[in-house]
């Protein structure tokens, strides 16, 4: 079985190299990049399953890195942020990441995160799983395609993601810890603020394409999808 992949990008020489000791004892291949613009380059040439991203680097930093890979590939991207830097979890989940560990850390924390982040992200449902239509609006999560009264709409990764889960479980109400847990996989910190603004991009782009399903707010629970098809 070919090992899973591992990009580390850290500009500290010493702490890529204690993360690929980390990682290569646990069974992962890790290839490394000091930089910004050398961790597009190894993105494209090593293929990773997985990318862990400093945020401060020369260069580009983690933050331009993560968007320009999100441009082409829905790859996991775990930020990287030492103790004390700025770390704005609403802009690094627009941006696309999907978890952050902050230096100094533990080897276990490090690989649980790993572990956690590649269940989410390694699913075996079948395709028809992985898509769903309602009247005027049409989500297919193996090509991340969004299609809406008829015209293909971008959209970032998580909103693509947060609509279909709802769009997936009409009439059920979520709490916003439930949609973190579902979407984002956050069991160790939440904020549900996140989810909030999620949905009100999402609204933008769905108003009044049609009467016949429509994103609720449950006030003090959380949100659902309600159609008029019961």
């Amino acid at each position: 079985m070919d090992k899973v992949k591992i990009l580390v990008v850290d500009d500290d020489v010493n702490i890529a190299e204690l993360l690929r000791l980390y990682l290569e004892k646990d069974g992962y291949e890790v290839g490394i990049a000091n930089d910004g613009h050398e961790a597009l380059k190894r993105f494209e040439s090593f293929a990773p399953q997985l990318v862990l991203l400093d945020i401060m680097l020369p260069g580009i930093d983690g933050w331009q890195v993560c968007h320009n890979i999100r441009k082409t590939s829905q790859v996991p991207i775990i930020m990287l942020t030492a103790k004390g830097e700025t770390f704005d979890k609403v802009l690094g989940l627009e941006l696309g990441a999907d978890d952050y560990i902050v230096k100094p850390f533990e080897a276990k924390e490090v690989l649980a995160r790993i572990k956690a982040v590649l269940r989410r992200f390694v699913k075996d449902e079948a395709p028809s799983a992985r898509e769903v239509s309602l009247d005027n609006l049409y989500i297919n999560m193996e090509n991340y395609e969004l299609v809406i009264a008829g015209r293909k709409v971008e959209i970032p990764p998580k909103e693509m993601e947060l609509l279909f889960y709802l769009a997936s479980n009409p009439h059920r109400v979520f709490t916003r810890d439930q949609l973190l847990d579902a979407v984002w996989g956050f069991e160790y910190f939440g904020d549900s603020r996140t989810v909030d603004v999620h949905i009100k991009r999402i609204r933008e782009k769905i108003e009044g394409i049609s009467d016949r399903w429509s994103l609720k707010t449950v006030w003090g629970v959380g949100y659902k999808i309600e159609t008029n098809d019961r």
